[in-house]
């Protein structure tokens, strides 16, 4: 005889009883308030139904009778749409690839339900970990990854396509299809300007979405005029609030034909001293106008700004990350620490300054993306918790709690091309959720208060995401 699990069989009987049977589904959670992170309000006493992955029913609790394999209870809990990371990386080479690996689960106990792989070396390994997070055999987030990144001859980081001549744009992209990318990632080390706006050019003409660092040969004007879709880091965009920036790009393409051409680091003071809120609100509306987004990434900005005066080893999640990672972020520490002590205060006011850019792009329509900079040789931030921080930092610089979580919910959706089906806790999107213990939208460090996750559906309790993390530890 079959056997009928509790729930179930409350209720059959209680579906008997009233003339029509219940419905059946994976998941119900009952009692939730619901956060739309579109409007910012609560949906309280809701019950959420999740069948095959997609919630099914979103409504007020007691409307109908359900069955259920799994029923949790939302009572003075509030659920939201999982979270996205949108700039992190996988990278290292394949001495790293169980490293890398072993972080997957550290995003699923911050609530982070999706990531964006900003470019790295480790392509095959992250195709083999989506086919498994798909199948339900390895716990973590879902991942759009770049591949690898594009550069110019000679580039910083291992593993890029390097190109200069039409021939190599053309091959690089073909390459980067091949691989079926979900985006293209172009890098500013060794790039010329000719072949930057170049790679833009030709990926809008074949369809791909174009995200990137910009050589300071470039104004952010000509980048979006080449169909730019978004600007990594603050540090283009910053460059475009110049009041100078035709003559100083002009004096970075001079400095290139000599034998020390001016880098990003160089010019940054010069833009800070001519900064224009004129030039700052032209370039935020025609941000806006072309749809190029933004990822502010402000907590590696600040962490790495304060680095030499915060003692990391006492980190309680550097036990979670791989001695072969913490080796990597040597060479970040030691290049601060050879810093002037007026470079360091300079950091500080920069991470200031990028601060006050936030509310005025999100002001102007910018679409704003949440991003970490997680990962390998990115000193001391840390899968999960860093995004926590980066929303709280959002909220710091002047957002509201609902425009940060759309920050870090549908704006990357939207920007992935997949707000159909993931963002809002919505009817016929991905059952990605997060289930918090304390409101949100009064605190936004309740972000960090999660009593469970879903992804694709399966029910992790924090008891689970606890121990999902404490494996990490005790792997050899």
């Amino acid at each position: 005889m079959r056997k009928i699990s509790g729930n179930l069989l409350v209720a059959a009987v209680l579906g008997s009883s009233s003339g029509f049977a219940p419905e059946t589904y994976d998941v119900v959670i009952q009692h939730i308030n619901v956060v739309d992170v579109l409007t910012g309000r609560q949906l309280p006493n809701q019950t959420v139904a999740i069948s095959g992955g997609t919630i099914r029913r979103v409504e007020p609790t007691g409307t109908r009778t359900y069955a259920a394999a799994q029923t949790l209870d939302g009572t003075n809990k509030y659920l939201l749409p999982g979270l996205w990371d949108m700039h992190m990386h996988f990278r290292g080479g394949d001495s790293l690839i169980r490293a890398n690996q072993s972080v997957l689960p550290l995003f699923l106990a911050h609530g982070i339900t999706t990531v964006r792989d900003a470019g790295g070396d480790l392509t095959p390994a992250v195709r083999q970990w989506q086919q498994r997070i798909k199948a339900g055999t390895l716990p973590g987030p879902r991942i759009f990854t770049s591949g690898p990144k594009i550069d110019g001859p000679g580039a910083y980081w291992p593993g890029s396509l390097e190109v200069e001549t039409p021939l190599q744009i053309s091959r690089a992209l073909d390459s980067l299809q091949k691989l079926r990318v979900d985006y293209v990632k172009i890098y500013d080390s060794k790039i010329s300007r000719e072949a930057y706006l170049a790679v833009l050019a030709a990926a809008q003409k074949r369809g791909l979405r174009t995200t990137s660092h910009m050589p300071y040969s470039v104004k952010l004007s000509e980048a979006i005029g080449q169909g730019l879709d978004a600007t990594e880091h603050l540090y283009y965009v910053f460059k475009a609030c110049s009041g100078k920036e035709d003559s100083l790009t002009a004096l970075v393409q001079q400095s290139l034909r000599t034998a020390k051409p001016l880098g990003l680091f160089a010019v940054l003071p010069a833009l800070y001293a001519t900064y224009d809120p004129a030039a700052a609100a032209r370039t935020f509306k025609l941000m806006a106008a072309h749809k190029t987004a933004v990822v502010p990434t402000l907590f590696i900005q600040k962490t790495l700004a304060e680095i030499t005066e915060v003692d990391h080893s006492r980190d309680s999640l550097l036990a979670y990350i791989s001695p072969q990672i913490q080796a990597t972020y040597a060479r970040r520490v030691a290049s601060a620490r050879q810093q002037s002590g007026t470079a360091v205060a300079f950091g500080k006011k920069l991470t200031a300054r990028f601060m006050t850019l936030v509310p005025q792009l999100q002001a102007a329509g910018v679409l704003l993306l949440a991003g970490s900079d997680s990962g390998p040789f990115n000193s001391y931030i840390y899968p999960g918790a860093s995004l926590q921080g980066e929303v709280e930092l959002l909220v710091a610089a002047g957002l509201t709690p609902t425009q940060a979580l759309q920050a870090a919910t549908i704006n990357g959706a939207r920007f992935m091309g997949a707000e159909k089906t993931s963002g809002t806790v919505t009817v016929g999107k991905d059952a990605d959720l997060v289930v918090l213990r304390q409101n949100p939208l009064q605190n936004i460090a309740n972000i960090r208060q999660i009593d469970a996750v879903l992804t694709r559906g399966k029910v992790y309790s924090a008891a689970e995401l606890a121990a999902l993390v404490r494996a990490i530890r005790t792997k050899p």
